[in-house]
């Protein structure tokens, strides 16, 4: 039975109640579709262990995910914060969800990242983000929008339903020996992936319980794969 470590964030504001509740289903939605498919999973939250703990976690997993929440910190690819509306950054968990990407890609290990998960993926190998761009989530009711997405490479979700996006931050500079495999109509980085390693990353919500069944599962399995060639090559 494959093993997932997922690492989350969570929003304590005293006024993000209704953010948070968001978060919580994504989350649940992961959990729950991949042990329909048989994986044991184990939900860390990213700011709220030691270190070490997390990154344990990380290596006795066979994939690793990083999930979604709030910006990230603009430091961490050496800009200013230029966003017309600013919320708090989780500097935290930042730090830990970068430390567990970067010793998950140093050892070779398979890597998930998920719409901020990706946005730190690409974080880490050095590339940097867009702050603020309009028509990829909702500001009232369902923040969700259905998204058309081109893809430039066989992707196991390629024909999977809709692809639901909730985002105003997004992939701008590519980091290092990542290639853009998926673009939405208005050019928008919707999906990266590593060229020489397991590293796979979304900008959409294929963790929402609408989609999880039919996109985040294809894709852990999919992914596992790849790592495991990756190891046998």
């Amino acid at each position: 039975m494959p093993t997932a470590a997922l690492f989350h964030i969570r929003d304590t504001r005293p006024n993000a109640p209704r953010y948070q509740a968001l978060l919580d289903d994504l989350n649940e939605g992961a959990v729950t579709a991949l042990r329909d498919a048989g994986w044991t999973v184990a939900l860390h939250p990213a700011a709220e262990k030691p270190l070490e703990t997390l990154l344990d976690a990380a290596r006795r997993a066979d994939v690793v995910v990083i999930l979604g929440g709030e910006d990230v910190d603009p430091r961490a690819y050496g800009a200013a914060d230029l966003r017309p509306h600013r919320t708090p950054y989780d500097l935290e968990a930042d730090e830990a969800q970068l430390a567990v990407i970067r010793e998950t890609v140093a050892a070779g290990r398979p890597l998930l990242g998920i719409c901020r998960g990706m946005q730190l993926v690409n974080v880490a190998f050095g590339g940097t983000l867009h702050q603020d761009i309009a028509g990829h989530r909702r500001s009232e009711g369902d923040p969700f929008v259905a998204t058309d997405v081109r893809f430039d490479r066989p992707d196991p979700i390629s024909a999977s339903g809709d692809l639901l996006c909730s985002h105003h931050q997004s992939v701008d500079r590519l980091g290092g020996g990542l290639d853009a495999t998926a673009r939405a109509a208005d050019g928008t980085v919707e999906a990266v992936r590593h060229r020489d390693l397991p590293v796979w990353a979304y900008q959409w919500h294929l963790e929402h319980p609408r989609s999880a069944a039919r996109q985040l599962a294809p894709v852990m399995t999919s992914l596992l794969a790849a790592g495991t060639a990756d190891r046998i090559a």
